[in-house]
């Protein structure tokens, strides 16, 4: 297991020195050193031209080293949060402007609000939200519609609240969207096929259900009776569809991606969740089979690093049980924590994949 950041011995200048000579980022924030040749003062991990030892202060806060007469440096900008925490936080207020604009603001508009080019913007909201400014912007006004049409005596009325400027645009795009009418959609489904079978694997039952987009569930379980009542539950105005013989290859492969969950699931996906659900979704897809990280390192991956929590909870809600393998997040420590599935059935599916 790797090390915490402040179980690094820092007890004496010596070990600050050493941090200081490998530019060493979990020394950030636990104390910084001043160049008393410049008159500056840095993070340890600052980029600038090293200084040589006996030129060198060091101060267990920025306001001592302002105190003693010291400047921030120009180059890694101490007396500010982190570089990566100042992205995160330009990336935060990006997706709280989409959210509450009307319409959907263009990159140049968002760029501008963050203070950075549009290249320079569209490549970190990327890099730490996981998907493009449009694509983010699209995800929330397809999450936005769902609520909304739920609720809306219109379905007029929905498409103008949830952001889009004509109707006319939103019926040349509802169909992937919502994978039937929206009328219906607003109905709880109702007059939407979804086919589903129950077969048997060696995890216990397993129930595999797809809309005309693609898996919409799989379930695991000990009573058969009892993943079908889920689905229902799921999709509770839904036209349920079963015992199609057509449809039990779909299972037998969905069976043979349990039996081997590193082959993967060759099938298309059609995942139904929030936004912050698809993008940590989208980021447990990526974690290579025989492999596992842990909740916290998800959360950092989609750049929201206090987020631990509810990426527990984006993963016991995961609907589509191996294909988007929520089994490969652990706990901090290497504990296999919860599974929606259950625990032994994690243990196992962990298992066959290392013995690859």
């Amino acid at each position: 297991m790797k090390p915490e950041k402040n179980s690094i011995s820092l007890s004496d200048d010596e070990a600050k020195w050493a941090a200081v000579v490998a530019r060493d980022c979990a020394a950030d924030d636990r104390f910084w050193y001043a160049v008393s040749t410049t008159g500056v003062y840095c993070r340890p991990s600052c980029p600038a031209r090293r200084a040589k030892r006996e030129h060198v202060r060091f101060y267990d806060s920025r306001e001592q080293a302002e105190l003693a007469g010291f400047r921030p440096c120009r180059r890694c900008r101490p007396e500010q949060p982190k570089l990566a925490q100042r992205y995160a936080r330009m990336v935060t207020q990006a997706c709280r402007l989409i959210e509450t604009a009307q319409g959907t603001p263009n990159l140049a508009v968002l760029a501008q609000a963050a203070g950075v080019s549009r290249y320079h913007f569209h490549r970190l909201f990327k890099t730490i939200a996981g998907v493009t400014p449009k694509a983010y912007a699209s995800a929330y006004r397809e999450n936005r519609m769902r609520e909304i049409l739920a609720q809306s005596n219109s379905v007029t009325d929905a498409i103008y609240d949830a952001g889009f400027n004509s109707s006319g645009r939103f019926y040349a795009t509802y169909g992937p969207m919502l994978g039937m009418p929206p009328a219906d959609f607003r109905c709880g489904g109702v007059s939407a096929l979804i086919r589903f079978a129950v077969g048997e694997c060696s995890l216990g039952a397993i129930l595999v259900a797809a809309t005309a987009l693609g898996v919409c569930a799989i379930f695991l379980g000990d009573d058969a009776d009892r993943l079908v009542r889920d689905l229902q539950d799921r999709f509770p105005q839904a036209e349920l569809k079963g015992g199609e013989s057509d449809f039990e290859q779909i299972v037998a492969r969905a069976v043979g991606l349990v039996e081997h969950p590193a082959l993967g699931l060759d099938l298309p996906l059609d995942i139904q969740g929030t936004v912050f659900q698809h993008r940590v979704w989208q980021a447990l897809r990526q974690i290579p089979s025989g492999r596992t990280v842990s909740y916290a390192e998800i959360a950092e991956r989609i750049g929201m690093p206090k987020s631990a929590r509810a990426i527990a909870g984006a993963c016991a809600a995961n609907p589509i049980a191996v294909a988007i393998p929520c089994h490969r997040v652990v706990r901090s420590d290497g504990a296999l924590s919860g599974y929606r599935w259950g625990v032994e059935r994690k243990r196992i599916l962990l298992g066959r994949e290392e013995e690859l």
